[in-house]
């Protein structure tokens, strides 16, 4: 079938930050009723891209001409041609990667909705009913009343959606939109996706999640530091499928040995006085160089788990324990409690000073902590983001001058330094491709292996929790509704939450978009 004329035309963009190039000479079209993947490792210029068709950019980046080197038209619904700078709200919306970034932290969000929607359509709360349903958010009060923070991070990453979709644009731009998501949303997401692009919607996704392109795109747009190396259906232009990999350095029995970190009975609630329970009792134990599992739907209490063992959610009773000992909160714990705790979350990029380049700030944690000397606590920091692929040059820029994926690693650097007996890791390789995800896990094993480091690994992806925990614990409003080993609980289910969880875990083997066709059986 012959696509519409695009609704964005993309020529020639090139972008540069002092004599590195960001982008160099791509073109891309957007056209109504189908999806264009943008596609490539962090760092490969996806971003830039999609910002540049609103005529914006990232910290630092030289801009020439109109956008950048090459021309950006849009096409609005008068058969106007805009310049990118002049493109209206209700052409082009765009929801970038760190939801926590575009949401207003003062603001609650059906406040925000209504606004938009006064804004784009007049009155009426019809359109924010619209847009929480196509995000998969609940539609009454309580989900309207709710600031930012009172959101798990793939609800966030929902609100975000929503209010895109709140301007009803003509053309939508998604940056990692599965970041965060459980495997149900996201399957669902994918749907709804489809759906609007069926409708009529020009959708340009930004991702690293193959599966969810493979599910969705018409045609996929490769990119490798700024250029354009492949381009074609997703068949044609993405690589082959590989399963993710990991060492296992504990075996399963190891599991009965004392814990070095436990938690006990554990209760936490949303406000003060036990309103609003978002945890339930919860009981865990994880011996040291063990790897602990995390999955659940968006919501079930997986990150106030994370956040309550780093001491950063107070409203919680029951007990924390390191080596058999009391963790008070975070505000209350000594230097070395912090050091051995360690924390990487899921939206970092809040969690940077913007004013200070990324390495030095990764290199203070060995200073702070482990009393390290300046010279040699920034040669660690350099080695170690080495490791994870991060160039020199790039670690020396300030937190705005680095895609989320590299931001994701930096943080991860940031917290090994400490060289933890605990490692708390919250969704830290969503913003990342494969080769970057297999250095991470590479870094982990080395860690478990030299210095006995524990993980509590939270995860909405099903394999690579496989490949790298001994242990997994299913959670669901607050509660473990199953725990055992990998292979009991994805092999041989025993809860309709987790066979949820499962059933919905491979999109790769599904063709949402009618117009790719779906592989043949047992293909």
């Amino acid at each position: 079938m012959t696509p519409q004329a695009p609704v964005v035309s993309a020529r020639g963009l090139t972008a540069r930050v002092g004599k590195t190039l960001l982008l160099d000479a791509v073109d891309f079209d957007l056209h109504p009723g189908r999806v264009t993947a943008l596609v490539g490792p962090s760092g490969s210029g996806k971003t830039t891209a999609a910002l540049a068709l609103l005529g914006e950019a990232g910290p630092g980046v030289s801009l020439t001409g109109r956008v950048t080197a090459g021309s950006v038209t849009v096409v609005d619904g008068d058969g106007v041609t805009r310049d990118a700078a002049g493109i209206p709200g209700r052409v082009v919306a765009y929801m970038p990667q760190h939801p926590g970034s575009a949401l207003n932290p003062a603001r609650r969000t059906g406040t925000v909705l209504a606004e938009l929607a006064r804004l784009h359509h007049g009155p009426g709360t019809g359109p924010v009913t619209n847009a929480l349903q196509a995000a998969q958010l609940p539609t009454g009060r309580d989900t309207r009343r709710r600031f930012p923070h009172q959101f798990s991070g793939g609800q966030r990453q929902r609100v975000a959606l929503a209010q895109t979709l709140v301007c009803r644009p003509r053309a939508l731009v998604l940056d990692e939109p599965s970041t965060g998501l459980d495997t149900v949303t996201r399957m669902r997401l994918a749907e709804e996706l489809a759906g609007l692009a069926r409708a009529g919607l020009a959708v340009l996704l930004l991702s690293h999640d193959h599966d969810l392109v493979r599910a969705l795109a018409d045609h996929v747009v490769v990119l490798h530091r700024g250029r354009v190396t492949a381009a074609g259906e997703p068949e044609e232009a993405l690589p082959p499928r590989r399963p993710v990999t990991a060492e296992r350095h504990t075996p399963h029995d190891d599991f009965g040995r004392p814990p070095v970190l436990e938690v006990r009975n554990l209760t936490a609630h949303l406000h003060g006085r036990g309103r609003g329970r978002l945890l339930d009792g919860i009981g865990l134990e994880l011996p040291a160089g063990a790897c602990l599992g995390v999955a659940g739907v968006s919501g079930s209490g997986k990150t106030t788990l994370a956040r309550c063992i780093a001491g950063l959610h107070e409203r919680h009773r029951g007990e924390v324990l390191l080596d058999g000992t009391p963790l008070p909160v975070l505000r209350r714990r000594s230097a070395e409690q912090k050091r051995r705790v360690q924390y990487v979350w899921q939206e970092v990029r809040t969690s940077f000073d913007e004013r200070r380049p990324v390495a030095e700030q990764v290199a203070r944690t060995a200073v702070r902590l482990r009393e390290v000397e300046p010279d040699r606590a920034r040669a660690e920091a350099r080695d170690l983001l080495t490791r994870l692929g991060l160039a020199p040059g790039t670690v020396e820029r300030r937190p705005g001058g680095l895609s989320g994926g590299e931001l994701q690693r930096a943080a991860l650097a940031r917290a090994v330094l400490a060289r933890p007996d605990v490692l708390v890791c919250d969704e830290i390789t969503t913003a990342l491709d494969p080769d970057a995800t297999r250095a991470v896990l590479d870094e982990l094993a080395r860690l478990r292996g030299e210095h006995g480091t524990a993980l509590l690994w939270v995860s909405h992806d099903l394999e690579l929790l496989s490949a790298v925990a001994h242990h997994l614990v299913v959670l669901d409003g607050g509660r473990i509704v199953e725990d055992g080993t990998p292979e009991e609980v994805l092999h041989t289910p025993r809860t309709r939450q987790a066979g949820e969880l499962v059933g919905a875990s491979d999109l790769s083997r599904t063709r949402l978009n009618p117009a790719v066709a779906a592989p043949a059986p047992g293909a």
